[in-house]
């Protein structure tokens, strides 16, 4: 069998002939190695790599203090919550750690804005269930009671808390009248707002508690402020002359109980006494009356000695014997005076 002549041996127009070149097979390479030596060149860099790699290990450490608690988020997403204290987390970006301070008492401010114009009305202004307009401040004192929730439930707090409580405020005083709420019952609605406030929150699951509310101002709006305030000043003056009316009746009417009781038992000892002094008469007539009926003439003998007894005693008198006529004592002798001790 014939073979196949290369069209390219001894052929002046092969293109490549000037441009082959021969390799030699004892040829060697021309670089030399890095090190002296001929030794892996990355060994110092190793120790750089493990010091670069403790560091971001180290990083992991964390400080909790009394007052907070921490939130360990792994690639975002809620891993873990910490107390107080030292602790370890995967170095960022696996594991970061969000602080939160659970005992710092943040306030929230209703009703207080500027007012330009004393005819606009502003968030303050709520209406009452006795259909009146009333202008409330209130002042809400939160802390944060679960760092979970407050970082993941809510993203914007403070403006929750916000719309929450004026909600609940504007449904509590406006089932409420409005004389109650600026006369004096302030603690009622302080009371409820901050139940039904604390129940709203936690049906957000926004991890706040509410610590106080505190009704700052409830008055009526500037433009009949002038007016309410005359009511304000003729009630008070009801009160005064209520008060010294109830004053003076309570002391006039024990004085007058007890000059009416004084009176009865006076009128009471009055009827013993005639009751009991017409018992003696009845029962004196009655013995009288008995012994007239056993000694008739010594009974009436006997009443007619103790009745000229009687009215003789109460009488000036003299008596002289008849047997005295001749004698030596005068006719006409002044015994009454001699009795008397006058002498004349």
């Amino acid at each position: 069998m014939a073979k196949t002549p290369n069209p390219w041996d001894d052929n002046d127009d092969n293109p490549w002939q000037d441009n082959i070149i021969p390799i030699k097979k004892d040829s060697k390479p021309k670089f030399k190695p890095a090190t002296p030596t001929g030794k892996f060149p990355d060994f110092r860099w190793s120790w750089v790599i493990i010091g670069i790699l403790l560091l971001w290990l180290a990083t992991g450490f964390y400080q909790v203090q009394p007052n907070e608690e921490g939130v360990v988020l792994r690639f975002g997403a809620y891993a873990d919550t910490t107390d107080s204290g030292l602790h370890y987390h995967l170095p960022y970006p696996i594991e970061t750690v969000e602080k939160v301070n659970i005992t710092q008492e943040r306030s929230i401010n209703l009703g207080v804005s500027e007012i330009t114009n004393r005819n606009d009305f502003t968030e303050s202004h709520m209406l009452t269930g006795d259909e009146n307009i009333v202008d409330i401040n209130l002042t809400i004192v939160w802390r944060i009671s679960n760092a979970k929730d407050y970082l993941f439930n809510m993203q914007s707090p403070d403006m929750t808390v916000r719309v929450a409580a004026q909600s609940v405020l504007r449904e509590i005083v406006g089932q409420s009248d409005m004389m109650p709420i600026i006369s004096g019952d302030r603690g009622k609605v302080e009371d409820e707002t901050k139940e039904e406030l604390q129940k709203v929150l936690n049906e957000f699951g926004a991890g706040i508690q509410i610590v106080r509310v505190k009704l700052q101002k409830a008055d009526p709006p500037k433009q009949v402020v002038d007016a309410f305030n005359e009511v304000q000043r003729a009630k008070a003056d009801m009160e005064r002359f209520k008060n010294e009316a109830e004053a003076y009746r309570n002391e006039i009417l024990p004085k007058s109980r007890g000059e009416a009781v004084q009176r009865i038992q006076n009128a009471e000892a009055y009827k013993q006494a005639q009751i009991n002094k017409a018992q003696g008469e009845a029962e004196r007539f009655l013995s009288v009356y008995n012994a007239y009926k056993q000694g008739k003439a010594v009974t009436a003998k006997r009443l007619y000695l103790e009745t000229m007894e009687d009215v003789f005693s109460k009488s000036n008198k003299v008596i002289i014997d008849p047997s005295a006529n001749g004698s030596n004592v005068l006719p006409i002798l002044p015994l009454n005076q001699l009795k008397s001790g006058t002498g004349e």
